[in-house]
């Protein structure tokens, strides 16, 4: 029996209910992978673009700092606060987010998130300052942080098994791959238009996904799985899963893993184009090829999660992406290979990293179905906490570009694998041990028979 099948919710439980005029994608099954194909197929277009959004919002713009500087007459260092905005609103917003995820529902703080990031995308395309653009920044972080946790916890709340965890390595996937392809896709973009443009492209985004999840996305959390929503409430919520040690560890390890991945995102410029001399073309064509073993390794995990327990595919993810950058690192230190070398030394790091991205995930939500809103944010919070505290290092290091960003992602894989190791394995099989709160019980037989009744 592997470890998803064990943490998996009961058979009897059944899909939600969910309001007539949504029910087009409301599944009759909790097993994701006994869909037919092309519902399978919507609910991974609808809740990755809610995924997406994220990194277009952070990484779009990037290729337009220069040009900002310039135009807002500020300095580079102003210009690089407004993206650290954006990551501090995603990862406070989330905290807000998913306990009101747990208490009002789904759909309600999604589409209020999105409808803020539609106003303040707008008001970012016409910003006067660098410090009004900076505030906004904030205020799309937080509306993005909707987005992003109520995609996970739709999951949790529909599929279990195997197949929710294939669904969770989509979502993954386009959590780990969007950030490594969006700076490419905003260089094309300031060929056509300027950076205020590219807010409103941002603000086109947005609107396209609040109508979607207004016509298409069911309410999967009904009312008698609800939390109480409060200050008090969420912080208990909070504390009790804190308080369990597995999901600690997970939460951390989630945040370490993808932290590598944006060290590499956040040198690969400078490396790349200052050190190995690329041009802007030949760069984002490096940029997709080793973006595309990322997309090889998630999907990789997705394949084999039916047949594999998600903590061994973590474990060799993160030895993997371990040695891969150990390898960078000798590379660079002994100056061997140039850069054909790197290049496929970074393409082995990815891939595996991309085997471990999903199983973090996948393991938090299937421990805490009872308040899947809240886990979703504390997992966004680590990965855009976590992440977003160690890439600055990289520039900050004082050692060559291509040195720093193999130490930074070797350390982060490390540090991820022995908290897995020693923090999480020891009791990783062991029921969860909640403190300060307690999950919902389970719905009697008669609310069960009426549920299943909405649901068809």
């Amino acid at each position: 029996m592997t470890l998803v099948t064990h943490l998996s919710p009961p058979r009897t439980e059944v899909c939600p209910a969910v309001p007539a005029r949504s029910s087009a994608l409301a599944p009759s099954t909790r097993d994701y992978l006994a869909l037919p194909l092309r519902q399978r197929a919507s609910w991974v277009v609808l809740l990755g673009s809610m995924t997406a959004v994220t990194a277009l919002t952070i990484d779009l713009y990037l290729p337009a700092f220069p040009t900002l500087q310039d135009e807002l007459a500020t300095s580079a260092a102003r210009v690089q606060l407004t993206l650290t905005g954006t990551l501090v609103g995603l990862a406070l917003g989330q905290l807000v987010v998913g306990p009101l995820s747990d208490a009002l529902g789904r759909r309600r703080p999604l589409v209020a998130g999105l409808a803020l990031h539609l106003v303040a995308s707008l008001a970012c395309a016409v910003a006067p300052s660098i410090a009004v653009l900076g505030v906004l920044r904030v205020l799309q972080g937080v509306g993005c942080a909707a987005a992003s946790v109520v995609a996970l916890a739709v999951v949790r709340d529909l599929f279990d098994g195997a197949g929710g965890a294939r669904l969770v390595s989509r979502l993954v996937l386009v959590i780990g791959v969007a950030p490594v392809l969006a700076p490419s896709v905003g260089s094309y973009l300031l060929a056509v238009t300027s950076w205020r443009g590219i807010f409103v492209l941002l603000a086109v985004i947005a609107a396209a996904l609040w109508v979607a999840a207004l016509l298409w996305l069911p309410e999967t959390l009904p009312p008698a799985l609800r939390r109480p929503v409060g200050v008090r409430s969420s912080a208990r919520t909070y504390r009790s899963l804190l308080g369990d040690r597995a999901t600690l560890g997970l939460v951390v390890t989630a945040g370490l893993t993808i932290s590598a991945l944006f060290s590499y995102v956040s040198a690969a410029p400078f490396v790349l184009q200052e050190l190995y001399g690329l041009d802007a073309q030949d760069f984002a064509l490096v940029f997709a090829v080793i973006g595309a073993s990322l997309v090889v390794g998630t999907q990789t995990t997705g394949q084999l999660v039916s047949r594999v327990a998600p903590q061994r595919l973590l474990v060799t993810g993160l030895v993997g992406g371990l040695a891969g950058a150990l390898v960078i690192t000798a590379l660079v230190v002994t100056d061997t290979g140039g850069l054909a070398a790197l290049v496929v030394a970074l393409c082995a790091t990815t891939l595996f990293t991309g085997v471990a991205m999903p199983s973090s995930p996948s393991l938090v939500l299937s421990r805490h179905a009872w308040a899947a809103g809240s886990a979703a944010a504390l997992l966004g919070f680590a990965q855009f906490g976590i992440g977003g505290a160690v890439a600055p290092v990289v520039g900050l290091s004082g050692l060559r570009g291509d040195l720093a960003m193999a130490l930074a992602m070797a350390a982060a894989l490390a540090t991820a694998l022995v908290v897995h190791l020693l923090v999480v394995r020891p009791v990783l099989n062991d029921p969860p041990r909640l403190r300060g709160a307690s999950p919902v019980p389970p719905r009697p037989a008669a609310a069960r028979v009426a549920v299943r009744g909405a649901s068809r």
